[in-house]
């Protein structure tokens, strides 16, 4: 999403080493088990360390199609000229986005790995100087209605399950996507009642700050 940029078409690439033991934990029977559909090969006996990328292509092949529609790929190739320039806005207003939340009396809790503080602070420094991507989350001391409430209030986020889009999105998951589980459940999955997430666009940082504080004001 963040290649293409603007929300409008979804594509990607597949990088596999082919150093990872798929048997160790049972957890992985697509290439473990016999595959029926392929007269009951066992993927990582046939092809060894390409039993990943080859389950890729012909399960992927199968079910989903060789390749994207030539129109996505066109929009993805597009997005891809600008995407070290977006990206760099995106972190970069991500970060002053998180750090202000951080100091609301609103807001429990940030979690973001450029903070400072944070319990991914030294590993995002090492694996992702350059800064922690558009997207995190952030807990209100409100609670499940404080979230609902602050969706509803602000003016220059859309209201949108999407992310990687040069538009600031939000979504309250636990009133949205994730409503049909236990409150037990939503925490679990780290969706609980006071979790609002964010994907930080591409707006002067300075308005997307006011319309959280605004939204944030009338709690």
């Amino acid at each position: 999403k963040f290649i293409g940029g603007h929300g409008n078409s979804m594509g990607g690439i597949i990088v596999d080493a082919g150093t990872f033991d798929w048997t160790a934990s049972g957890r992985y029977p697509i290439l473990t088990e016999p595959r029926p559909e392929y007269q009951g090969i066992r993927l990582h006996e046939t092809f060894g360390n390409f039993a990943f990328a080859i389950a890729c292509r012909v399960l992927g092949l199968r079910d989903l199609g060789p390749a994207i529609s030539p129109f996505n790929a066109f929009m993805i190739q597009t997005g891809l000229e600008t995407l070290p320039l977006r990206m760099q806005r995106h972190c970069d207003n991500a970060l002053k986005v998180a750090t202000h939340l951080k100091g609301h009396d609103k807001v429990a809790w940030v979690s973001y790995a450029a903070l400072e503080g944070d319990a991914y602070n030294a590993r995002q420094k090492k694996y992702a100087p350059k800064g922690a991507g558009a997207v995190f989350t952030f807990g209100l001391k409100g609670g499940y209605e404080a979230g609902v409430k602050l969706v509803e209030g602000v003016e220059l986020f859309s209201h949108l399950a999407n992310i990687g889009d040069t538009r600031s999105l939000i979504i309250h998951p636990a009133s949205t996507t994730h409503r049909q589980l236990t409150d037990e459940q939503r925490a679990a999955a780290g969706a609980g009642n006071d979790v609002v997430r964010l994907s930080v666009g591409l707006e002067d940082v300075e308005d997307i700050i006011a319309d959280l504080d605004q939204a944030l004001a009338a709690l």
